[in-house]
Parts: C-alpha cells; structure tokens; sequence
C-alpha cells in the first residue's frame, strides 16, 4: 500500500482528482467527552455560563466541516451538499457524544469534514465548559462509515481495507 499525498520522492502533494469521476460521497464520524457528574448536570440543567452547550457544539462543528481545507493542508475543498451534527448527553460516560454526517457529490470523498466536524464540536464542548471541569476527557474520534468513491463503500467493523 502506498500513501496516496506522498509524490516519488516522498515529499506532500495534494492528490490530483482532476480525472476522477463525480461520485456521490457520504461519512459519518463520531466520539465523545467524558467530564465530571457536577459538569454532566451543568449541561443537562442547561446552567453553562458560556450558553447551550450541545447546541453551540453542533453550530461549531457544522463550520468545521464546511472550512475542513483550510485546517487540513493536503485537503481538497468542497462543496458540501449535507451536514448534520448531533451533540447528545450520555449520562454512562458521563458526558456529550457527537456524530457527524457528511454529503457531497464530488471527486474526493467527505471523511475529512465528518472528522473534523465531530472534533471541533467537542472542543467546543471542552471549552464552554472548562471552568467546571479542566480534566475532561476528548476521545473515540473515528470514522463509521464512507460510502461513494472509487474504493467503493466502507463500514467500521465489516472489514479492515478502507
């Protein structure tokens, strides 16, 4: 397997997809923030200082997702066509799950903008609330799914090649 960003002689190129075909492309990604049980119920009281955490969580990742090449170098812009972000509360964790779906019919696929969607939405998580909790804990950042492409659909746990 070869890394496809990397030219002959090892050094970072954006992938030419000139002569690729339009595809419909969809990802979903997701992962969560673990936090305190006196951070959980701030959330869930809706009592953050900074405003409505989940909702402010899901605003901030639908713009990542739309400004995902300009935070990823070697990452092709797109033209979105579908984002949706969903911030939810997990009293198991305790904390705030985020999931991720991303549409576009293009030439390169959407995986980039799920992830990145899903992260800065919990960051923005961590940040509204930091003063409650400082030992928050961002983790299980990954892709579900793609679909489209010319390596065809791809699912996490039905196999191991993407």
């Amino acid at each position: 397997m070869s890394l496809s960003h990397l030219d002959a002689a090892g050094r970072a190129r954006m992938v030419d997809v000139a002569g690729k075909p339009m595809t419909a492309r969809s990802a979903v990604a997701e992962g969560a923030i673990r936090m305190s049980g006196a951070a959980f119920r701030l959330v869930a009281a809706g009592a953050a200082e900074k405003g409505d955490v989940l909702a402010i969580s899901e605003i901030a990742g639908t713009l990542a997702a739309k400004r995902t090449a300009e935070l990823i170098p070697l990452c092709h812009p797109l033209g979105l066509d579908h984002i949706e972000v969903t911030a939810s509360l997990d009293e198991s964790l305790p904390g705030i799950r985020v999931r991720a779906v991303t549409k576009a019919v293009g030439r390169t696929g959407v995986e980039m903008e799920a992830l990145t969607a899903v992260s800065v939405a919990l960051l923005t998580a961590y940040d509204m609330v930091k003063a409650a909790d400082r030992g928050m804990e961002i983790h299980g950042v990954r892709l579900l799914e793609k679909t489209g492409g010319a390596h065809g659909d791809w699912q996490r746990g039905a196999t191991d090649d993407a």
